[in-house]
């Protein structure tokens, strides 16, 4: 087993390309590193420097170990990063990254309780539709909302499943009326959403109904297509727990089940146990898994209100 002190001494000379400038780096006097990469050398059984008047150049099989010396350097500062969250205890900064919609309607709303539980912790929005890479550290955590999770090395923890539908404005449904069934899509207007989202399975499964007819506009965010929506330009696949309590617009269809979602926070496994990451992970999941019950009642309510008036479509019988 290698003294990582020793391998810090070779990363530092070559660095710098002496022992002179790898001490001033690492705070040591010259010949303490010296000595370790003399030990270093030894230990391996083969030369990692060449040494001269200008200073130490890396032999052939030194600049074979250095990649391998920098993965251990990475996972060292990881380890110590660790280590000194769990000192701070339940403080430091996360960065997180979701949707506009959900961070608008659900994780921005819960920020200001989870302030008052845990006011030493900074969290730090990354709001995008695109899917950030937290292996390489683009963000800390996530919460994805999706049919089912790809395979990986991060750790999930699940916050609720959301229904979706079809919905209009009220002012579309005054001038064009509502489908009476999945077979008259072809014959209103559609709101699709741009390659940038991926596949959003309700709107798949709308313009699979379609007909083959094109739709009149594109969005490429969800929180853009609910504003689509709301302007009256056409149908649209949204979230129930965002077109059932809103007042400006009109469910068309029965749920589709084929694309019923669920939302997922993730992280890191090496962050998973950090006090802050624990917290927040602790404090969102119930919080906002409560909040969605009490807007799928009021949307529930309020759909019992507009039952008289319009009689969303069924899509169960639907050809999948």
């Amino acid at each position: 087993m290698f003294d990582w002190n020793d391998l810090k001494a070779f990363l530092a000379v070559a660095r710098g390309g002496s022992t002179l400038a790898a001490s001033k780096a690492l705070g040591v006097n010259q010949t303490t590193v010296a000595r370790r990469i003399e030990s270093l050398e030894h230990d391996l059984g083969f030369k990692l420097f060449e040494r001269g008047q200008t200073g130490s150049r890396l032999t052939e099989a030194g600049e074979l170990m250095i990649s391998d010396a920098e993965a251990v350097e990475r996972a060292a500062i990881r380890f110590a990063n660790q280590a000194a969250g769990q000192l701070r205890g339940v403080s430091g900064g996360l960065r997180l990254t979701t949707n506009e919609l959900v961070a608008n309607t659900m994780v921005i709303p819960a920020l200001g309780p989870f302030r008052t539980a845990h006011p030493d912790v900074q969290v730090d929005l990354v709001i995008t539709d695109r899917s950030l890479d937290l292996e390489n550290g683009e963000a800390d955590l996530a919460i994805r909302t999706t049919r089912s999770l790809p395979i990986s090395d991060l750790i999930a923890r699940k916050i609720c499943d959301h229904d979706m539908a079809l919905y209009c404005s009220r002012d579309y449904a005054s001038r064009r009326g509502v489908p009476a069934s999945y077979e008259e899509l072809k014959d209103h207007d559609l709101i699709d959403v741009g390659v940038e989202m991926g596949e959003v399975p309700a709107v798949t499964w709308m313009m699979r109904h379609s007909g083959g007819k094109p739709p009149i506009t594109r969005s490429n965010s969800m929180g853009s297509l609910v504003h689509a929506v709301k302007a009256s330009l056409g149908i649209g696949a949204l979230p129930c727990t965002i077109g059932d309590v809103d007042h400006d617009l009109v469910r068309c269809s029965d749920i589709i089940e084929e694309a019923r979602a669920t939302s997922w926070i993730v992280t890191r496994r090496e962050l998973k146990d950090t006090p802050r990451v624990r917290a927040f992970i602790d404090f969102m999941v119930p919080h906002l898994s409560n909040l969605i019950r009490t807007v799928e009642e009021r949307g529930r309510q309020r759909l019992a209100a507009d039952a008289d008036k319009i009689v969303p479509f069924p899509t169960k019988t639907a050809a999948s």
